[in-house]
């Protein structure tokens, strides 16, 4: 009798896993992501037990004479008002080369000023724009894997990371027919591997969200100098799946927007893993308001959705953006905060910069 229990049961157990696996295959089969799904009901059902803002939103009439405004991936502002918008965009280029990306300024009446490092060897594919607290504009660039720091009167100071020679790539990928097969490499010091975005501390060391290729947090002293990173690609304590976009607090916490794992992971100056923030959707974007209390915003790309967090990590409070836009992804690419209650997004799908407005 123990016997036929135990058959019975051994018998019962394959049935299950046997049903379990055909109907994991069958979600894929039909395109479904089991995990993922999950994870969207469950920020579901977050938002439906959170307040939900009430928000304005206004699409900037930014023009630039002769020119289009392309597509908005970076927006910021400095300490005068004025908007910068790192656009992809240009008359000729790819990815490895030419001016596939270019950087505008708008005065605070949003009357274009003037294009910043016109023709420039590290605008290829533009990511990311940010002005930090003595007027300097920083341009990330994840095509040219470089980062070039602009003083307030457009003059080169400092370039981080080196874009890879075109002449070197074509020779490997093209005449020898190699296949770049390490999907997310180890990043060396002093290199990047399509960063997505930067921020600073109370002392100036420098932040960057490295990214795409690599997937860790990088660190730098002011002068440029390489201090140490963290990171590797998977879904773990320290570990990234896409690093996405970063911002410090007034109290020199890190946060970095962990797009494809859904989070927000915090850091101290010493890249010592502080916590993990959930409830943000897949964060592309994040940025901390300048007030006092300060707050943290994220925004998710995919869905057009913003959230509120207290500094704590709790989700004070959310809001759908970029309705009727046609498109499903890249609604949110890059967010600045301008106070608690005015964000700055940059859309790309729409070729667009909007003032956001908190009720």
């Amino acid at each position: 009798m123990k016997r036929f229990i135990a058959l019975l049961s051994f018998f019962v157990l394959a049935l299950v896993i046997g049903y379990s696996t055909l109907s994991l295959r069958h979600a894929l089969a039909q395109g479904r992501n089991p995990e993922a799904e999950a994870a969207r009901a469950k920020q579901l059902a977050l938002e439906k037990s959170t307040p939900q803002l009430h928000i304005t939103e206004e699409v900037l009439p930014l023009s630039v004479p002769g020119h289009t405004i392309g597509e908005t991936e970076g927006v910021s502002k400095n300490s005068k008002g004025h908007l910068f918008v790192y656009s992809r965009t240009g008359t000729s280029g790819t990815a490895r080369g030419g001016t596939a990306a270019e950087m505008f300024e708008f005065d605070e009446k949003l009357k274009f000023v003037k294009q910043w490092g016109q023709g420039n060897y590290a605008a290829s594919f533009a990511h990311s724009v940010r002005v930090d607290k003595y007027d300097n504009v920083w341009m990330v660039d994840e095509g040219s894997n470089m980062i070039v720091k602009f003083d307030p009167t457009g003059m080169v100071k400092m370039v981080l990371g080196r874009k890879p020679e075109a002449i070197d790539y074509l020779e490997r990928f093209l005449e020898r027919g190699e296949r770049d097969t390490d999907r997310y490499p180890v990043g060396t010091p002093g290199t990047f591997n399509r960063e997505t975005d930067v921020a600073w501390d109370s002392q100036d060391n420098i932040y960057v969200s490295d990214g795409y290729g690599n997937s860790r947090l990088d660190k730098m002293s002011k002068d440029g100098t390489w201090v140490g990173s963290v990171g590797t690609h998977g879904s773990g304590p320290d570990q990234f799946s896409t690093a996405h976009g970063i911002a410090v607090d007034a109290k020199d916490n890190v946060y970095v927007a962990d797009r494809g794992n859904n989070r927000i992971q915090v850091y101290n100056t010493d890249l010592k893993l502080q916590k993990s923030i959930t409830g943000t959707g897949a964060p592309w974007s994040v940025c901390v308001t300048p007030s006092s209390p300060q707050y943290i915003y994220s925004g998710d790309g995919f869905t057009g959705k913003l959230y509120k967090f207290d500094m704590e990590g709790k989700l004070l409070g959310w809001a759908q953006t970029s309705l009727g836009h046609g498109q499903s992804t890249c609604l949110i690419h890059e967010i600045h905060c301008e106070s608690a209650r005015v964000i700055y997004k940059g859309d790309c799908s729409m070729w667009e910069v909007e003032k956001i407005t908190v009720k």
